[in-house]
């Protein structure tokens, strides 16, 4: 394992993505593995449905018209609760009562980036917990800036932007960019910023994964690949 090797991670992702939640999780878990790396990760937007309105839908509703059978739902209910309890995620499916446009807290997780070392991944990890643990409305501007509170972020400054249009061309952009980058589906990894490891990998082929991509960096391997 390459010591003090620093490696970047953009993982793109849904904060109403169940499997990205579980991602976040394996994420920490591969990095908790590892030892002489340091990993700069930056969380980039993702819309898993952009045409939900900026009140949300009716969550069943939602799922119903999504993927029709109640039993296709369930059984996939179950699944995830398996691999959230492994990964220490509770699921509770059944508080959720909306299904949120998430562009607004693309928005929020954007500017938590500047606000402070750690503030991002605390914000992205409140949010999943507010969403799928505690069957919290994320589209709404009040549970986004508790979220906001909650990670440490300014506050006042978030209430500011929140009702405005600031930032929402870019965040809107960079979501096409992963479209156009061929992403189709989240979470995604993407270790600096050519290999790309989609789903929600379990933590060891995280590590491994990083582990390789820092032994190629520590050996010049990415350089010379940057120069062919």
């Amino acid at each position: 394992m390459p010591e003090g090797e620093t490696i970047h991670i953009d993982v793109v992702s849904d904060v109403v993505c169940p499997w990205c939640y579980v991602g976040e999780r394996h994420l920490a878990a591969a990095l908790g593995l590892m030892e002489g790396i340091e990993a700069v990760i930056r969380w980039r937007p993702y819309q898993l449905d952009a045409s939900i309105p900026p009140e949300g839908r009716d969550r069943q509703t939602y799922l119903l018209d999504k993927f029709g059978d109640p039993a296709r739902i369930e059984a996939m209910h179950r699944r995830l609760r398996e691999m959230g309890e492994a990964a220490g995620i509770t699921f509770n499916f059944e508080a959720i009562k909306v299904s949120p446009n998430t562009l607004d807290a693309h928005r929020l997780i954007r500017w938590a980036a500047s606000a402070g070392p750690g503030i991002q991944a605390r914000l992205v990890r409140r949010l999943f917990q507010l969403y799928f643990e505690e069957g919290a409305d994320i589209g709404r501007g009040e549970v986004l800036l508790d979220a906001a509170r909650a990670a440490g972020m300014d506050a006042a400054l978030a209430e500011t932007l929140l009702p405005t249009g600031a930032d929402r061309a870019e965040v809107e952009a960079e979501i096409a960019t992963a479209h156009r980058m061929g992403i189709t589906g989240v979470p995604c990894f993407l270790l600096e910023g050519r290999y790309a490891l989609m789903g929600a990998q379990p933590p060891e082929a995280l590590a491994e994964a990083i582990g390789k991509v820092a032994a190629a960096k520590a050996a010049g391997a990415l350089d010379d690949e940057t120069q062919e």
